[in-house]
């Protein structure tokens, strides 16, 4: 922790990565470690084809999100810390691939969201095809399809164009936004510290961010409990929780 701390303290470009590890500390579930969300459901059905097909599947979707929004995480001293860096004119921003928003709550402002987000909910067309959304930009809070299945109706359309209305989330089988991924890769480039937090880099391409900040010259920080595959090539691997370890590196 004292190397995190050294490394952090004289950089000026910090650019955080982050994954579902930083926010099971806030007590929302990841998706692929033992007693995760994909053991409670199969991911071979939440494919955006199938979500599009069926809406037995779109009523499982639903199920899934009310389940995760049961509770109300708070961010955890990690996504604090993050923040921190930000208020002191250390760091560029987050890039997370999480869906949460925690790095909001916790204060962090500029927040790249790979993913997408889990508060959101949008229309994506009646029949998009391809894996990418046709919806008219329909979009509101994720509160407001919960009443709708709340009051009996467990396949809720679009109020305007009556496209299906989906989590504003990227699901598998679904084309990532560029414009997010661009902006991401730009701010990875300009960073001095690569700060990867949380995450198993298995995810593609999202797993490529850190490597392109890395040989733009960033040095690569990684701090995850288990192993991963770019350990061999990071500058500072720490394998141990997010929250102390950046509670304590972060002043």
């Amino acid at each position: 922790m004292t190397e995190l701390a050294d490394l952090l303290r004289d950089a000026e470009r910090v650019v955080a990565f982050t994954g579902a590890g930083i926010s099971t500390e806030s007590g929302i579930p990841d998706f692929r470690s033992p007693g995760g969300v994909w053991t409670k459901y199969d991911p071979r059905e939440f494919t955006f084809d199938r979500y599009v097909e069926s809406a037995d599947v779109r009523r499982k979707s639903w199920a899934m999100r009310e389940e995760l929004f049961a509770h109300t995480p708070e961010p955890n001293a990690a996504h604090r810390a993050l923040a921190r860096l930000e208020q002191q004119g250390r760091a560029l921003g987050v890039i997370t691939q999480n869906i949460d928003g925690l790095h909001q709550d916790a204060g962090s402002q500029k927040v790249i969201e790979i993913h997408g987000t889990m508060r959101e909910v949008e229309c994506i067309g009646a029949a998009p095809r391809y894996g990418t959304p046709e919806g008219c930009g329909f979009r509101r809070d994720t509160e407001w399809v919960f009443e709708l299945l709340d009051g009996g109706d467990d396949d809720p359309r679009c109020p305007e164009c009556a496209g299906i209305i989906k989590s504003a989330t990227i699901s598998f089988g679904q084309m990532m936004p560029t414009d997010a991924l661009e902006e991401a890769i730009e701010m990875a480039q300009r960073a001095d510290v690569l700060l990867t937090i949380g995450s198993s880099l298995q995810v593609y391409p999202a797993a490529e961010i850190p490597m392109i900040g890395k040989e733009a010259g960033a040095a690569l920080a990684i701090v995850n409990r288990d192993p991963t595959p770019f350990d061999g090539i990071a500058d500072l691997v720490i394998h141990a929780g997010a929250g102390d370890t950046l509670g304590n590196a972060v002043r």
